[in-house]
């Protein structure tokens, strides 16, 4: 844990150094010289595997790339190491544990993450779904044997309630905070500026980062990155091999992605 939270002092750090670019970027991102992400593709898949088709506004759905020597190196590796190693670890593991064991371990760690949701839904004036996702971390954590089952998925409240799949980085787009510079991260992939600061407030309200020694926070967090790639084999290579440009497609299916997240 200990380096993780050194790890996240230096993004921290490195952003608030950064932090003056992005006030220069948002409601500006014609900058000459600065790509722009295009969004004439609606082949964008969100979080549950549903392509997204409905037409975002322009101006949420637009990112500046002025780092794009770093991202593009660093893109390159992550693309390495997800083909190299984290694609066949996650085949091999797939192939000898049965679906249904995935599935309770992928309820498990979203159980977990309720602190997340819970502080984004709040940060956003979403009550209700605060209150929605008190009562489903209550309930699988106790009938559902903490969290292994989904006691409530499929089930329909009273009335209808705004999702709760909230994060920082969402509420600060709700705020009207802009995406700031694009950048993409070694092993954790793209991101932006306003997102990268809000995932360093996530680091410290998940239960995982508080793991001791620091290696088991590591191996827990790598394990359910694993089991969860178990459910979306297939999506990063259909975006990124019918590309002419992977780089590109990426950064558009994320910054698209996040979009829709934060207008919900």
């Amino acid at each position: 844990m200990r380096s993780e939270f050194w790890y996240a002092v230096l993004v921290t750090v490195l952003l608030l150094f950064a932090l003056p670019a992005m006030a220069g970027q948002d409601g500006d991102t014609t900058v000459e010289g600065v790509q722009i992400a295009q969004f004439d593709d609606d082949e964008i898949w969100d979080d549950s595997g549903q392509i997204i088709t409905e037409k975002l506004d322009r101006e949420d759905a637009q990112v500046s790339d002025p780092l794009k020597g770093w991202n593009y190196f660093w893109f390159t590796f992550n693309d390495a190491m997800y083909r190299g190693v984290l694609e066949p670890v996650a085949q091999g593991y797939a192939f000898i544990i049965p679906e249904r064991p995935r599935g309770w371990v992928r309820n498990f760690f979203t159980n977990l993450m309720y602190p997340v949701r819970f502080v984004g839904c709040v940060m956003q004036g979403k009550f209700d779904s605060a209150g929605m996702e008190t009562s489903k971390f209550i309930i699988n954590s106790t009938i559902g044997l903490g969290g292994l089952a989904d006691l409530t998925e499929g089930r329909k409240t009273v009335r209808p309630i705004a999702t709760g799949e909230e994060d920082m980085g969402q509420s600060f787009g709700r705020w009207g905070i802009g995406n700031g510079p694009y950048l993409v991260w070694p092993f954790l992939g793209p991101s932006t500026l306003r997102d990268s600061v809000g995932s360093v407030g996530d680091y410290f309200l998940t239960p995982t980062s508080y793991l001791n020694p620091w290696y088991w926070s590591v191996a827990a967090k790598s394990y359910d990155r694993i089991n969860r790639l178990t459910f979306e084999f297939g999506r990063y290579e259909s975006l990124t091999d019918s590309s002419v440009d992977p780089y590109a497609a990426v950064r558009d299916a994320y910054i698209k992605l996040r979009a829709k997240k934060v207008r919900e």
